[in-house]
Formats: structure tokens, sequence, C-alpha cells
């Protein structure tokens, strides 16, 4: 049972969650503290209070320091093993393979290294495996392959569980560096210096890191070290923390510590596009305003994975290592036409997802992990049609595409509380899948058709009691009230400071009491946008995306000049060169 008082008094809202306040008593006199000792508005400081940010340290943490943030890359294992052999490399000037994954973690880690080679007069080939036939991390034949061109591999964002292909490698006479972050689930490659802060052996702390933060880490101490050996001309990694900051972004880690320091430094990097591959994504997204972590997220990520989803896994990386503004213009409308046409699929695709799951929910016994599968879905947007059933059901999902040979490849999101790694490790053991695995918010698996049947009933006997108990105290956190006269371009400026916000470090939610509900209606692609009143006549425009066929959006079109209790987050809105202050709503309630 939750001891936080509710939040306006609300203990169900529209979206059938209660709202809690985000500080305890304890954290609500850091917050004064913060406030009456730094000078930072009230409502700024109870965003850092809730955060965990002591008084007498917010102004520090509002100005992240990457100096002192980042710590000695020799405490990662390994890390000054591996910056030697590419020391050795780059003073040998030895032809050298990048293998990488297929999503932007991978494409931009491979970017990274490439980029750092490059300076150095060095061309290494880059490698991305497709996500249907050769699927994630080395495989033995094209490991094989990259050996008889180049003399070291390094493997990045994949290869810490790839024993076999790194020994194959070794076999044909390529010395092997593994520069990787996901979690270790067998032995690890022997020979050669693995790099990864989840590793059992490896006491660094860094296991939030995404793999491009560890691309870096290495190439500062591969920088230390030529710099020991005279080597003159060194590259300006500062300006390579552009893609660390996509990356980090992308791979939803946790923003805190030295991953926070990485994004706010890396968005001034990004900001001046020095980089032709991210300025031609932004342009072709159309991107007028300076870059922030929203566009990473939503409109660069995107376009970058799409090769790696439906059209050639390369791509993204090769973007994002070109110099030549034409070309990466170019390169950059073939993702931008992939990305339209994936956007085109996963809306078809979610739009059969949900109506199976709808039926499930509205069935006498609602399953408590939903699992819709289909011969006649792209396995490459499974993730993303299982992400959209999470948002939509608000219950563990996943979404499995078949083959014509009835093998299944499947992807699940999940909800706070609910590890479903553990859920599809425990269905691996069970024998009912080819194989699967994940983390706590995310999995993998492969299953056969003929097992499809057992496996939900597996699900639903494992998850059922934990998930239903997660649904019924759900709660929505919300980090203090202001009023639509308040929400100003300064104060989200200064709110702005604390961030940026993501995975670990969530976005503060608001909620504006008893607002009227100027006008609602819905807008572009299935938005409803709204103007909502305060108790001093001022108004606020917001937006609640992708609500327009929601129980949300139907109140808010439904209010027609009556007050609600509103809940989102404040945002700056850029259009034709003005800046105007927006609330993005995610949540409502009729005042008691």
């Amino acid at each position: 049972m939750t001891t936080r008082s509710s939040f306006l008094q609300v203990e169900r809202s529209v979206s059938g969650r209660r709202w809690a306040d985000r500080l305890t008593p304890a954290a609500a006199n850091a917050a004064l503290a913060i406030a009456q000792k730094e000078g930072v508005p009230d409502l700024v400081a109870r965003v850092l209070a809730g955060r965990g940010v002591v008084a007498g340290a917010a102004r520090a943490f509002m100005d992240p320091s990457l100096k002192q943030l980042m710590p000695d890359p020799q405490t990662m294992t390994d890390a000054v093993d591996a910056a030697a052999r590419l020391a050795r490399a780059i003073e040998r000037r030895e032809r050298i393979a990048i293998f990488g994954d297929y999503d932007v973690d991978g494409a931009a880690s491979s970017a990274i290294l490439a980029r750092f080679l490059r300076h150095f007069s060095l061309d290494p080939q880059i490698y991305i495996p497709d996500r249907i036939f050769e699927g994630y991390g080395p495989n033995e034949a094209a490991m094989k392959k990259l050996a008889e061109r180049a003399s070291l591999i390094v493997t990045v964002d994949c290869g810490a569980n790839s024993a076999g292909p790194v020994a194959a490698a070794r076999g044909a006479g390529a010395d092997v560096v593994v520069l990787d972050h996901h979690q270790i689930g067998g032995p690890l490659p022997q020979g050669a210096p693995v790099v990864n802060p989840n590793r059992a052996d490896d006491l660094s702390g860094l296991g939030h890191l995404c793999a491009a933060g560890i691309v870096f880490m290495v190439l500062v101490e591969t920088a230390r070290q030529l710099r020991a050996r005279k080597v003159r001309d060194l590259p300006d990694l500062l300006e390579l923390l552009d893609l660390v900051a996509l990356a980090t972004v992308c791979d939803v880690v946790p923003l805190v510590g030295l991953n926070r320091a990485f994004v706010v430094k890396g968005l001034i990097a990004a900001r001046k596009l020095a980089n032709p591959g991210l300025a031609a994504l932004a342009r072709v997204a159309r991107i007028g305003e300076p870059l922030n972590t929203f566009h990473f997220g939503y409109l660069l990520g995107p376009r970058i994975n799409a090769g790696g989803r439906i059209g050639d896994a390369s791509l993204g990386a090769r973007l994002l290592t070109l110099e030549s503004r034409e070309e990466a213009l170019t390169l950059a409308g073939e993702l931008d036409r992939l990305n339209a046409e994936r956007q085109a699929m996963e809306a078809r695709m979610v739009e059969e997802a949900v109506a199976e799951a709808e039926a499930e929910l509205a069935s006498s016994h609602p399953p408590a992990v939903i699992v819709p599968a289909s011969d006649d879905w792209h396995p490459g947007i499974a993730g993303l049609i299982a992400a959209r059933l999470k948002e939509r059901t608000r219950r563990p999902s996943f979404a499995i595409a078949f083959d014509a040979n009835g093998k299944g490849s499947g992807s699940g999101r999940s909800i706070p509380g609910f590890d479903l790694g553990r859920l599809v490790r425990q269905a691996v053991e069970a024998g009912l899948l080819v194989k699967g695995g994940g983390h706590a918010m995310a999995a993998g698996l492969t299953v056969a058709r003929e097992r499809l049947g057992a496996l939900r009933a597996f699900f639903e006997d494992k998850a059922h009691a934990q998930v239903g108990e997660l649904i019924a105290r759900e709660e929505l956190e919300i980090d203090g009230a202001l009023t639509a006269e308040g929400g100003t371009l300064a104060l989200i400026e200064t709110i702005e400071q604390a961030g940026p916000f993501g995975s670990g470090h969530p976005e503060p939610v608001f909620a504006l009491p008893s607002h009227r509900v100027v006008s609602a209606g819905i807008v572009g692609n299935g938005h409803v946008r709204a103007t909502l009143a305060g108790p001093m006549g001022g108004k606020l425009n917001a937006i609640a995306f992708r609500a327009g066929d929601s129980d949300l959006g139907a109140t808010l079109m439904k209010a027609n000049g009556d007050a609600l209790h509103v809940a989102g987050a404040l945002a700056i809105n850029h259009w034709n060169g003005a800046r105007a202050p927006q609330f993005r709503i995610i949540d409502a309630a009729k005042p008691a």
C-alpha cells in the first residue's frame, strides 16, 4: 500500500491511475532547502529534490561537468589492453574492421570509432549484420570473412556473448577487441580484450553506459597511450560527443551521472551540426529548432534505425561517418524514405495488433501479458508494435511475426515493476522457446508456431498475479502544481537545466488544477489539441499525442468549457521562428 499522499485528491484518473505526490515529506523539505539556499524557483526545486538532488549540489547538477563526472577509463576491466591494441594498430597502420549492431547505439558506436581512426588516415571497414538473415551480434561466417581483410576486428555494441565467432576470427588470423555493454549470458570470448562494465569482474560501476559511451571511454585511454608514445595531432574527442549523446538517448539507458553529462555536453556539440550526417537528418526531418533529446529519440533515431529494420542495415552507420554534406543529404533522404515506409507498415500492424489486444481485454478473462501474432508482420517492426501495445494497454506486451516456416520472431516491452527478461528466460528453461533473452523492460524471443498457445498460457500463469497488482496500484507521480499563467518560457528554460530527462531521470509531470477546457479537437494523426484556461484567465496551449481514440481524448473533447485537473509536461513549441509554452497532456481527472 502506498504511503504517499494523493495529489489533488485524485484516486482514479481518466486513465485509471492514482495521482501521487512524487515528493515524500523528507524530499519536500529538501526542495524547500534548495529553493531557500540556492535561489532556485520553488517548482524547479521540487523537480530537483524529486530526483535525489540535495541542497548545496543543485547548481553543479544543473551544469554537469564531464571532467568531474568521467572516471579514469582504466577502471574498466580490459580497457587498458583494448586501448593498447588500438594504439598499436594505429601506429602500424593496420587494416581494421568494425563489427557493429544494427540499432542507433551500434551505428553511432561504429561511427565514433571510424571517425577516430580516420583522423589518422586509416580507412576501417564497418560491417553491420542483417537483422533478418544474420540476427544480432557476430556470426562465424562474417567474422571469418572480415579476418581475411583485416588484422584487427573491433566489435561494438555486441560481442561479449559471442565466444564462438570471436574464436573463429582469431583462428582465421585476426585479433579481436570487444566493446560491449549487454548483460553476459555465457562464457566470455577468450584471447581478446572484452570491455564490458557488466561483466562480473568489472568494478568500474559504469554498467549503465551504452556502447557508444564505452567506445568513447576506451578512445580516451587510447589517446592517452598514443600521447605517451609521442604521437601528435590527436583528434578532439569532444567533437564526437554528439554521437555519444544520440546513442545514449536512443538506447534508453539511465540519464544519470556520466550519461547525463554525455547528453548535456553532446547536445551542445550536436547543435553545431558539424556532423554532416546529423545535419542532413535534421534537415530531412524538418527540425527547425535547436536539437534536443526528443529529436534524438523520436525523429533522428527512428530514421537511423529504419535501414536496420526494413532496408540496408549499414546505412545509418555509413551516414554518421560521411564528410560530404551532399552525400549525407542523399543518404539521409533514403533513410527518410525508408522511415516513411516503416511508419506506414507500423500503422497497419499496430492497428491489427490493437484490435486483437482489445478483443482479448474485453473478454471475461483478460490476459496479463498481451501476445498478438501474425504471418503478415515484418519482424523488424515487432518491437515498435510491442511498445505501442504496452502504451495502449499498460500491460507487458509482445508482438510476434511468423515466417513461412512457422518460426516466430518476437519482441516485448514491459511496464515498471515487471521483469520481462526473467519471464522470457523462464520460458526458455521450460522448453517453450527456441531462444530468448533480454532485460527487465525489453526482451526478444523466437518461438515455433505450435508452441504459441502453450507460451501464452505459460505467460499468463507466471504473470497474472503480479501484473494485476501492478495495474491496480498504478500511479502517476506529480512533481508539483502550476497554473496556465505560470507556465512561462523562463520557467521552462530553468526546468530544462535540470534535464535532460529520460530513462532513470524522469521528465517532470505537473498538474494544472481545475483548469477550464476552452476548446479541444483532433489534429494531425489522431492528436488532440486543446486550450486550457487558468483561474486568473491566462491560457495555455496544450496537446495530447495519439489520444484521439482514447478515454483521455474523449474526456477533453467532451469538457466543452468545464474544468478538469490536467496532468502533463511543459515544453517550448517552436513554430515559424516563434517560441511559445506548450503543455503536453498525459492524463486528466474530474475535480472532486
